[in-house]
């Protein structure tokens, strides 16, 4: 009554007697017909090899590797170009694999990438990160073909890694050299540049600031002192005439011919400012203070002597001077020579005191200019500092490339080694026959219960009071036993495949009448 009523634990036992045959015939075929399909399914044998990553001799603290990409990336890139068309259709065409199949190199080349399995390790110390190495296998029909050609995709994995670390080394170096080479173009550009603004502006750049301010201060005190002593010689110089002059009328009240000033010394005094002018032209501006006043006194002497021959006793007064020039006294003399001297010194110092003065502003100049050159001056370092800097980086990249790629060349970077060379299969991995027959044995164990569901989901006969109840909903007055052939009869329908007829009514030994009626 399987689908009629909720079964017990003893429908099921009841069940499993009535029809445990079913469910064991099945269950011992279908094994056995997996086991025969293992003879007909073509082997599959899988070589195997274990290549672990070497990491570089030299410590990275000496030199550090131009390839930082994961493993994982790079064992991803290798596989890809592995598997490509150009490096495999080689290896088919060598081994002649699949070609006893009717296909094509494209179909082959796909079939060669399924059988090729790349496993990479998972490290097992914590924090470790990264690949220690991974396992290549392929899977072939023949044992013999599976380890060679195995053994070689192992080593165009080991090439093409050595080939793209040199590679990727090398191109580092030479994409390095250009950097650095327009680094040092600019860098001598902007060399070029500071010196040439430095040359441009020497005496006025921040660093002599302080100088300018010291010689500056240097020349103002010798200004100062330059120009008390001007003060003072023309102190000495006013003193000096004043006792000239006593000296020269103490002399002329001794005659009258020498009341005034002799024409002849007039001409002397002339000659002597017209000398002092001519050399204060020389070296100052019409404008300047000195040549002024010489040129004012050389006016009014020149109006005292008036013309050379106005007067008709000239020649008298001539002779009267020369006389009396000839008839100085010493004093005389001593205090015409000390004013000569006197008035030598005051233009000297006055010349000198004009040559501090333009230094004085030259370098107030210099001063004045210092915070626009030192602006100027701060925008040039700073160019020049960067591009320094840039090319001191560069320099370094790429000592540091090129022992990189030295290293790569000798092999002493990081790299594949083989542990296990590709082993030769002893038995293939396909089919697998305990598997096969496990799995046969599993489904003829289905089979059998589903068969034994479905009869009795469809047996409709009431072998108990509760399949009464069930199909009628009405209790049970009494149970009439069958005879007994009547009986084997049933039991011998019952281990039909679908049971005894649909209006037979199973009964066993129980009271005419239930305990309800």
């Amino acid at each position: 009554m399987l689908g009629h009523r909720t079964l017990t634990v003893e429908d099921y036992t009841t069940i499993l007697k009535r029809r445990g045959w079913i469910i064991l015939l099945p269950t011992l075929v279908l094994p056995l017909i997996a086991y025969g399909i293992t003879f007909f399914v073509p082997p599959q044998y899988v070589s195997q090899t274990l290549v672990l990553v070497e990491q570089q001799k030299v410590p990275d603290s000496y030199v550090k590797p131009v390839v930082d990409q994961d493993l994982s990336g790079r064992l991803a890139t290798m596989k890809e170009q592995i598997l490509s068309r150009s490096r495999l259709q080689p290896i088919i065409e060598r081994f002649n694999l699949y070609g006893n199949k009717k296909m094509g190199m494209d179909e082959r080349i796909d079939l060669v990438r399924k059988s090729i399995d790349i496993k990479p390790i998972k490290s097992e110390v914590a924090r470790t990160g990264g690949l220690p190495g991974f396992f290549i296998a392929f899977k072939a029909n023949d044992p013999q073909t599976a380890q060679q050609v195995c053994g070689e995709i192992t080593s165009l994995f080991v090439s093409e890694n050595l080939h793209a670390r040199e590679q990727s080394a090398e191109g580092t170096t030479e994409f390095l050299k250009g950097q650095l080479a327009d680094a040092k173009r600019n860098l001598n550009e902007q060399d070029a540049k500071l010196a040439q603004f430095q040359t441009a502006n020497s005496g006025r750049l921040p660093a002599e600031e302080n100088l300018n301010a010291s010689l500056l201060s240097s020349l103002q005190s010798q200004l100062d002192a330059t120009t008390q002593a001007l003060g003072t010689m023309e102190q000495q110089k006013t003193y000096t005439e004043s006792i000239l002059a006593g000296q020269v009328g103490m002399q002329n009240s001794q005659g009258s011919d020498l009341n005034r000033a002799a024409p002849q010394t007039q001409q002397t005094e002339l000659d002597k400012l017209q000398a002092q002018e001519a050399d204060l032209t020389a070296r100052y501006t019409a404008d300047y203070p000195d040549v002024v006043a010489v040129r004012r006194k050389i006016a009014e002497l020149r109006k005292q002597m008036g013309p050379a021959d106005s007067s008709p006793s000239s020649p008298v007064a001539t002779t009267s001077v020369s006389k009396a020039n000839r008839t100085d006294s010493p004093a005389v003399l001593q205090l015409k020579a000390q004013l000569r001297a006197i008035e030598s010194a005051i233009v000297n110092k006055r010349s000198e005191q004009h040559s501090i003065s333009l230094k004085i502003g030259d370098y107030q100049s210099r001063l004045h200019a210092s915070p626009m050159i030192q602006e100027q001056l701060k925008n040039i370092t700073r160019d020049y500092q960067t591009a320094q800097a840039f090319y001191d980086e560069l320099l370094n990249k790429m000592n540091q490339s090129k022992m990189a790629t030295d290293l790569e060349r000798r092999q002493q970077g990081e790299q594949f080694r083989v542990m296990d060379a590709p082993n030769l299969p002893d038995s293939p991995t396909f089919p697998n026959v305990p598997l096969f027959v496990a799995g046969g044995l599993i489904a003829g164990l289905m089979l059998g219960l589903m068969i034994v569901g479905w009869i009795e989901y469809r047996d409709t006969a009431l072998r108990s009071d509760r399949d009464i109840w069930a199909f009628t909903k009405l209790p049970t007055l009494a149970v009439i036993s069958l005879e007994s052939d009547v009986v084997q009869r049933e039991t011998a329908k019952s281990k039909s495949w679908f049971g005894g007829r649909k209006d037979k009514v199973v009964s066993t030994n129980k009271p005419l009448m239930n305990a309800g009626s």
